[in-house]
């Protein structure tokens, strides 16, 4: 394998932890943990309003956009002005790395390419990487693609930018179907287990499903795998 593409959004940052912070700080009145988990919820369903031709092209930022909008008066929250729902609809931009991230995908780096394969739109993957210290030497979006994964158009054209086989990237995701997708186009996988993506009191199931595909606990496992 000559590139490793990563899936970012709890897989690389811990999204749960960082929003229910930012919104335990804004003193919102309401369960932090739940708020955080039904944003995150309506993110496939305003994705499948645009594969399906519903919405035309739309940056996951104005997606995000729409869903807040949406979960705030589901959870009653009332008196944020639009300054302050702004703020809020970028703590996407400013999602915090797991523990092993950073260093994890610096090993990697020495090695192999890396870059980012999200449904996140450049600037707000650009501006994460900035804050969290994420040392990708390309970021790869559905913007560039224009196409949300799974569609296959975003697993190959990792392949078609960086002129190598499909077989030559390895997918890196905390997601099987993400990863069962990338399989389908001919990448190889990795998956990366986040028992707490969805917050310490949801735990996932991480257990192993697909023989043909690494298996670690984070990256910095999946660098000592590789050999970095």
């Amino acid at each position: 394998m000559r590139v490793l593409a990563f899936d970012v959004f709890g897989t690389v940052v811990d999204w749960h932890g960082s929003i229910v912070r930012e919104l335990d700080a804004m003193g919102l009145g309401v369960s932090a943990a739940e708020f955080a988990r039904a944003w995150r919820a309506g993110y496939k369903p305003a994705m499948q309003r645009v594969m399906s031709g519903e919405l035309g092209w739309t940056l996951l930022d104005d997606l995000h956009r729409m869903i807040l909008d949406d979960v705030l008066r589901r959870f009653a929250v009332r008196g944020l002005d639009e300054s302050r729902i702004r703020h809020l609809n970028r703590v996407w931009h400013r999602l915090d790395p797991w523990p092993d991230s950073v260093s994890g995908l610096a090993r990697l780096k020495a090695r192999f390419m890396i870059c980012s394969l999200s449904n996140g739109n450049i600037g707000l993957l650009a501006g994460m990487a900035k804050h969290a210290g994420l040392p990708w030497d390309c970021i790869l979006s559905a913007e560039v693609f224009r196409a949300y994964k799974p569609d296959p158009s975003t697993y190959l054209g990792v392949a078609r930018i960086f002129d190598v086989a499909p077989a030559d990237v390895l997918m890196v995701a905390a997601h099987h179907d993400d990863l069962a997708a990338a399989r389908d186009c001919g990448l190889q996988t990795a998956y990366i287990e986040r028992p707490l993506e969805f917050g310490p009191d949801q735990p996932k199931d991480v257990s192993p499903r697909a023989e043909n595909t690494l298996h670690a606990q984070n990256l910095e496992e999946l660098a000592d795998m590789l050999g970095c």
